[in-house]
C-alpha cells in the first residue's frame, strides 16, 4: 500500500491544541497574538503549538469560507453516486478535476460516492450533472438531491 492511502494516526491533543483549533476553526485569519490571548497563553507558546499542529498534518490549510449564493452559485446539489467496485482511486482523481465539486467523501451505505456541487444555475447543474458526472467510466449510477437552503454551523 502506498504511503499517501496508509491510515492516518492520531496525534494527541491536550486542551490547549484543542482550544487553538476552535479558535481558528472560528476565524482562520486570526493572528498567533490573538489566538494566544484567546487562550489565555503566551505568543511564543500558541506559535510554537500552530507550528506543530500544522507540521504534524492537524492543521491542513487555512481557508475562507464562500457564500455560495453571494459568490453566483446559485444552485447547489448533493450528488450520490454508485460505482464499479475497484474504480474509487482513478474516479476520486477525476472528480477532483471538477471545478464544481466543492466536496467528495467515500461512504458506506446504499451509495458510494457524495458530492457537493455548486454551479450559477440549474442549466450550469444539469450540465456538469449528466455531462461530466454520470458519463465517467466506473460511474453506474447517480441519484441527486437539490439544496434550498445553506446553513453554515461553524
Amino acid at each position: 500500500m502506498a504511503e499517501s492511502e496508509m491510515e492516518p494516526t492520531a496525534v494527541p491533543l491536550d486542551d490547549v491544541d484543542r482550544n487553538i483549533i476552535a479558535e481558528l476553526t472560528r476565524d482562520g485569519r486570526m493572528s498567533v497574538t490573538q489566538v494566544a490571548e484567546n487562550v489565555h497563553i503566551s505568543r511564543a507558546h500558541a506559535y510554537t503549538r500552530i507550528s506543530r499542529l500544522t507540521g504534524e498534518g492537524v492543521l491542513t490549510k487555512f481557508t475562507a469560507i464562500v457564500d455560495p449564493i453571494k459568490a453566483g452559485l446559485r444552485s447547489s446539489a448533493y450528488v450520490t453516486l454508485k460505482v464499479q467496485q475497484h474504480s474509487w482511486r482513478e474516479l476520486r482523481e477525476q472528480l477532483r478535476a471538477i471545478p464544481e465539486v466543492h466536496h467528495i467523501a467515500l461512504v458506506g451505505g446504499d451509495f458510494d460516492v457524495i458530492l457537493l456541487v455548486r454551479a450559477v444555475d440549474n442549466i450550469h447543474l444539469r450540465k456538469v450533472i449528466f455531462d461530466q458526472l454520470q458519463s465517467m467510466p466506473g460511474v453506474v449510477d447517480t441519484q441527486t438531491f437539490l439544496v434550498f437552503e445553506d446553513l453554515d454551523t461553524r
